[in-house]
C-alpha cells in the first residue's frame, strides 16, 4: 500500500484496495456525498445516502483513507477488457461509441466514479491514489487507461464549451480511437475570449498525458459533460510520472 504523511497536519493518507460490502459502502458513500453536492446528480441509491449502479459488483475499487480519522476521503472504481467483455461493455459505452476499441492493443483498463472529499483536493491526496493505481496498471500489465472526466453543466454550458475550446487546441487526438457521444452537448455560441478552469480531475489527466478522444457527451443524470480520455501507458509525461509512479 502506499502512504504519505501530509507536512502541515496530523493526517496520514493510506491508499488500499476496497473488498468486501463493507467496503464498498464506504465509497458509495462518499461518491453519493460528492456528487450529490457537486453535480446535484439523480443517484440510484440516494435514498440510502449512496451511489450505487450495476457496475460496482463487477469492478475492483481502490481509495484513500485518512489513517488519523479512518474516514475514507478518495476512490476510484476500475473495470478491465476482460471483464468489460464478460458483461458485454464497458460503463463508457453507455456514452460514447468507440470508434476504434476493437482494435486497440489490449490489455485495458477502464477507470471511472473517480471522486475525492474537498477537504482533501490536494497533491498528497491524488498522489497517494495515483500510486495505487499504477500498482494495479503495473500488476495487470495494462497497457491503456481510458474513462471520462466530468464537467459540471450547471451554468447551462459555459463552462463545459470553454473548456472544450482549450482541449481541443493540444489534447484531442482521434488516432487510437474516437469517441462519438450519443448525447451530444446543446449547441452554444460562445465568445472565443471565454475562459474556464479545467476540474482538478481532468486537470490531472492532461497533465500525465492523456488525450481526448472527441467531443463530450451530456450525462443528464450527473448534469455533468463527460470527456472520454485514453492514457497510453507508455506516454506518460516525464515530469509527472512521479505522481503515477516511476515504475509505470
Amino acid at each position: 500500500m502506499n502512504a504519505i504523511a501530509h507536512p502541515r497536519s496530523t493526517r496520514q493518507l493510506q491508499a488500499e484496495r476496497l473488498v468486501g460490502t463493507a467496503a464498498l459502502r464506504e465509497a458509495q458513500a462518499l461518491r453519493y456525498r460528492v456528487f450529490s453536492s457537486e453535480f446535484d446528480a439523480r443517484l440510484q441509491g440516494a435514498e440510502f445516502g449512496l451511489d450505487i449502479d450495476d457496475y460496482d459488483a463487477h469492478c475492483s475499487h481502490i481509495g484513500v483513507r485518512d489513517l488519523s480519522s479512518g474516514a475514507l476521503v478518495a476512490t476510484t472504481r476500475l473495470l478491465d477488457h476482460l471483464t468489460a467483455r464478460r458483461i458485454g461493455h464497458f460503463y463508457s459505452e453507455q456514452e460514447f461509441s468507440l470508434h476504434g476499441l476493437a482494435t486497440l492493443d489490449e490489455p485495458v483498463l477502464e477507470i471511472g466514479r473517480t471522486c475525492v472529499d474537498p477537504a482533501y483536493r490536494n497533491g498528497a491526496t491524488i498522489a497517494v491514489l495515483w500510486g495505487e493505481l499504477a500498482e494495479v496498471l503495473k500488476q495487470g500489465g495494462y497497457r491503456y487507461l481510458m474513462g471520462c472526466a466530468s464537467i459540471s453543466m450547471r451554468d447551462g454550458g459555459v463552462q463545459a464549451q470553454a473548456i472544450m475550446q482549450r482541449l481541443r487546441e493540444g489534447h484531442l487526438s482521434t488516432e487510437l480511437l474516437r469517441a462519438e457521444p450519443k448525447t451530444p452537448l446543446p449547441p452554444l455560441e460562445l465568445a472565443a475570449n471565454v475562459t474556464a478552469q479545467l476540474p482538478p480531475l481532468l486537470k490531472a489527466y492532461m497533465r500525465l498525458g492523456a488525450k481526448i478522444c472527441g467531443e463530450p457527451c451530456w450525462d443528464a443524470d450527473f448534469q455533468v459533460a463527460d470527456v472520454f480520455i485514453l492514457l497510453k501507458r507508455d506516454e506518460l509525461c516525464p515530469r509527472y510520472a512521479r505522481h503515477f509512479k516511476a515504475a509505470v
